[in-house]
């Protein structure tokens, strides 16, 4: 291994892994070797894990990711509290980004690559480590750790060419090699389908590789296992077999930013892989207690975000742990207007949009529901009660108070010159905060895949594959109960069977943004469905509260538009990368 590869390496890291541990302090950084991060003496690993915990740490970490925000308010679903400033979810919400000119947090090309090549140099120099330790794989295996550790850093990579995919389409695959500064680096992009083919096929390799979920010790809970590997393999198809990339390409016949023809079966493929898992893995009902040989929906909406440890891991499949706790998830996006250990700044706000697509509390769209009629003046009575688990509005209980959001009310002042537009903040996430008088503690563990997605992707799937099927239904029906809507006398919490496909989808891409929200999946779903051209068609609005004496009134308001283009689907590689690779080709409409 030439040691200019080892140094880039670590000088990449060399910060990260000094936080994970003091070990390294006494030895600089460019006096690390390949022999002592991977030692042929060292039985327990030691060094070897801690290089592995910091590709963990390339983990993206969605709590006000980008510039402070969360990625949601580049949606429609949200808009910071610092639009004016044009913070980077503004510029991504905007548009307002190029290839040379591009927002940070989110267009990271070059992340990616560092991580990418961590995760090639680790699995090319495990296997010297001489680990005591085993484990017992997806098969009922005894083996040494390194395996499942290679097994991991493979799952890692897979992870980080995903996070590439979804943002620009076909990207240049490196395969195991750690490419040198003298080594020719001119790689042209690879085709959207060979990436999907490589991610799939990796994941499939290492599957058994993995520890199975029912035998993870609890030191490892954060670990990619099995059901992981399969939890990522199931989003990579789903993606796949979406518009954006199957049927509705940016541009015909360039293979880089999608298939080059529709394929009916890429959803099906989609659906089999989710339907496998459920079938397996999953169990009907809610839980209040675990069974680790099971994944299953938890009985309380709100606690799904807030203990993910050990045995009681069993709606959530994959999350990184963000250490110790802390309440800055409160503090960053509590609402306005509070001090001390109360204080929330207020960041994302959502938008009158989100909020209507919550349903009432029998399952239907607000204006057609026949037992609970929508009251523009009471907008927030018999409503899907993930509303409030989602969202702070005017007179909600938080801290012990009934929150005024109106524009310079008590939780929403003007005369700081930064309020909400909206009058909403969030609160999915947060603790139990309506009758405690202060923030607490508790652990941020930033969630990539949980049980929930697993019944909405396989509903997505087999509805376009089948329609409306019963499977299709039943899948819908698990997440409203545990939500709390209304079972109906027809026990089918307010959906229509009679739906068509198109009613179907539509009704289970709404049921995906209300569960989903905030959690980094609208932002991409609205690209890969291709609707985003639609949906940004429509101002975002806001609700403006005026309060009398004795009346308030409430008027939903315009408060932004945002002018999107369609070239917009895909992020541009950015300028460097082009200008440096005569082989590299950029996405359609970039410069």
């Amino acid at each position: 291994m030439n040691k200019k590869i080892l140094s880039g390496i670590l000088l990449t890291i060399a910060l990260s892994i000094m936080s994970c541990t003091d070990s390294y302090e006494e030895l600089p950084v460019d006096q690390f070797t390949q022999e002592y991060v991977f030692s042929t003496t060292d039985s327990i690993g030691e060094q070897a894990s801690y290089f592995l915990n910091t590709i963990y740490d390339a983990l993206p970490n969605g709590y006000n990711r980008v510039d402070k925000d969360f990625l949601d308010a580049a949606t429609d679903d949200a808009i910071s509290l610092w639009f004016d400033s044009e913070p980077g979810v503004a510029r991504l919400q905007m548009g307002r980004y190029t290839a040379s000119n591009l927002v940070a947090d989110d267009m990271t090309w070059g992340t990616w690559y560092a991580a990418i090549r961590a995760c090639n140099y680790f699995i090319n120099n495990i296997d010297v480590v001489p680990y005591r330790e085993t484990y017992t794989n997806s098969l009922g295996e005894v083996k040494p750790i390194n395996y499942t550790k290679k097994a991991e850093a493979r799952f890692l990579r897979a992870f980080f060419y995903f996070q590439l995919l979804e943002r620009y389409g076909g990207i240049p695959l490196i395969g195991d090699k750690v490419y040198d500064l003298n080594d020719n680096m001119e790689l042209p992009r690879n085709t959207f389908a060979e990436c999907v083919d490589y991610i799939v096929s990796e994941l499939d390799a290492i599957k058994n590789d993995l520890r199975e979920t029912s035998t993870v010790d609890p030191n490892y809970v954060h670990a990619a296992n099995t059901v992981a590997c399969e939890a990522l393999k199931m989003r990579v198809l789903l993606y796949a077999a979406s518009p954006l990339f199957n049927g509705q390409t940016l541009e015909e016949g360039n293979p880089y930013v999608g298939y080059e023809d529709y394929d009916p079966n890429r959803w099906k493929l989609a659906a089999d892989v989710a339907r496998e898992f459920i079938e397996k893995r999953g169990k009907t009902g809610t839980a209040t207690s675990p069974n680790v040989k099971f994944f299953q929906l938890k009985n309380s909406f709100p606690s799904t975000f807030l203990n993910h440890q050990g045995s009681n891991n069993y709606e959530t499949i994959f999350f990184r742990n963000n250490g110790k706790e802390t309440k800055s998830m409160e503090t960053n996006n509590g609402p306005l207007g509070f001090t001390g250990s109360k204080l929330g700044n207020g960041r994302t706000n959502p938008t009158q949009n989100l909020v209507d697509a919550f349903l009432m509390k029998d399952g239907k769209k607000i204006g057609e529901s026949t037992k609970y009629k929508y009251n523009p003046q009471k907008p927030y009575e018999n409503r899907d009660p993930r509303l409030d688990y989602t969202i702070l509005h005017n007179g909600s209980q938080w801290l012990n108070t009934i929150l005024d959001t109106h524009i310079g009310g008590a939780n929403n002042p003007a005369s700081t010159g930064r309020y909400s537009m909206t009058s909403y903040y969030t609160c999915k996430f947060m603790g139990e905060n309506k009758t405690t008088t202060e923030y607490g503690n508790h652990k941020d563990l930033w969630v990539y895949f949980r049980y929930a997605e697993v019944l909405l992707n396989f509903a997505e799937a087999e509805n376009e594959v089948n329609g409306p099927t019963d499977d299709v239904i039943n899948a819908i029906i698990h997440i409203r109960k545990r939500a709390g809507i209304e079972a109906g006398s027809d026990k089918k919490y307010g959906i229509d069977v009679n739906m068509t496909k198109d009613e179907m989808r539509e009704l289970i891409h709404n049921e995906r943004r209300i569960e989903m929200a905030f959690e980094e999946q609208r932002y991409y779903d609205i690209r890969r469905w291709r609707e985003a051209e639609k949906i940004f068609a429509e101002p975002l609005k806001g609700m403006n509260i005026i309060k009398g004496s004795n009346t308030t009134v409430y008027s939903v308001v315009d408060i932004l538009k945002v002018n999107w283009t369609n070239k917009m689907y895909l992020y541009p590689i950015p300028y460097t990368e082009v200008n440096k690779n005569s082989k590299m080709v950029q996405n359609p409409n970039w410069e």
